[in-house]
């Protein structure tokens, strides 16, 4: 197989490449792209040094799958000219996961949605994907009517900018290298992606959206509030769920324990609950807190909690890869 991942010097990329690594990927060769500033830089992979290279000249070689993670404005431009050299992409952007044309995809749920014409394949939100393990099985199961989500986003979702813009808070007091708009350190800032004119955030309008599309649920009601952290590990969601149908705290928590990739954590009489220090560098999606909301009927709360550069990132777009390649 002949791989390429675009934005391989950026943390997702860098996490891909390992992720492939640890799942065992055999690559003959690899093409790890970036910009004109990493040029003359490597890339190693499975004990091998690949040069960094250009999206213009990796077009040019014979490449097999392509694992975007380089902004949705390069998508945009360039996983078409990619997909017409009969190339599949995995895009992690934003770019094309709303496309009618373009499977949004979380292998445990519908690897199904991808079909052999499909070449651009979306890779969705982090906090999205962390929200429908938890959430499919139960949908399946007693019909979901209404979501109300709140977020607590790690920084490394915005990238190694606001992980040194935290760090330096941290050491100095202020940073010179002002990613976000407040100080995030010591701090929770209500304010994840731009504003829309609805006034939610585009980050909480994906939740919207992608989980409707995924779950194949149009009409699902959905509420979100998104809110970014000083946290690295990964981030975690407040969810309350109000079904269709009834449920039994015993049978949330048997099907939770028997779903793929999802790890129940809920033992309160010993304090133990899913938290992202736990979760960094982990590829399971956490459940925890499992408690019914005694203030309305059919109504669960839960809390979730997952690395958000793993499962939430690079090991999605590995494991939809893997499922193409079987």
């Amino acid at each position: 197989m002949n791989l390429a991942i675009a934005g391989a010097t950026g943390m997702v990329g860098r996490t891909m490449l390992q992720v492939l690594e640890e799942h065992g990927i055999e690559v003959e060769n690899l093409y790890p792209i970036a910009s004109k500033s990493s040029l003359g830089k490597f890339v190693e992979y499975r004990g091998k040094e690949y040069p960094i290279c250009l999206l213009e000249d990796a077009l040019e070689k014979n490449i097999d799958f392509a694992l975007f993670s380089a902004g949705g404005s390069i998508s945009l431009k360039w996983a078409p000219k990619f997909a017409e050299k009969g190339i599949t992409v995995i895009d992690n952007s934003s770019a094309w996961r709303m496309d009618e044309n373009c499977p949004l995809v979380v292998p445990q749920i519908n690897q199904y949605s991808i079909g052999s014409k499909n070449k651009i394949i979306a890779n969705p939100n982090c906090s999205t994907i962390q929200l429908v393990m938890a959430l499919a099985p139960l949908h399946t199961k007693y019909g979901i009517e209404r979501l109300v989500i709140s977020t607590y986003q790690s920084i490394t979702g915005t990238g190694k900018a606001a992980v040194e813009q935290m760090e330096e808070e941290r050491k100095y007091g202020v940073s010179n290298n002002m990613v976000y708009d407040y100080q995030i350190d010591k701090n929770c800032i209500p304010h994840c992606d731009v504003f829309l004119d609805n006034g939610y955030t585009k980050e909480e309008m994906k939740l919207v959206h992608e989980t409707r599309k995924i779950l194949n649920a149009p009409n699902m009601n959905i509420t979100a509030t998104a809110v970014r952290v000083p946290v690295v590990g990964g981030h975690s969601e407040s969810i309350n769920v109000q079904f269709s149908n009834s449920f039994t705290m015993e049978d949330v928590k048997n099907l939770l324990e028997e779903t793929e990739g999802v790890t129940v954590i809920d033992d309160i009489a010993n304090n133990v609950y899913p938290m992202p220090i736990n979760a960094r560098d982990k590829d399971e999606v956490m459940v925890g807190r499992l408690r019914i909301d005694e203030s309305q009927a059919n109504t669960l709360n839960m809390w979730v909690v997952a690395d958000n550069l793993r499962k939430g990132a690079a090991t999605n777009a590995v494991e939809i890869l893997e499922k193409l390649i079987k």
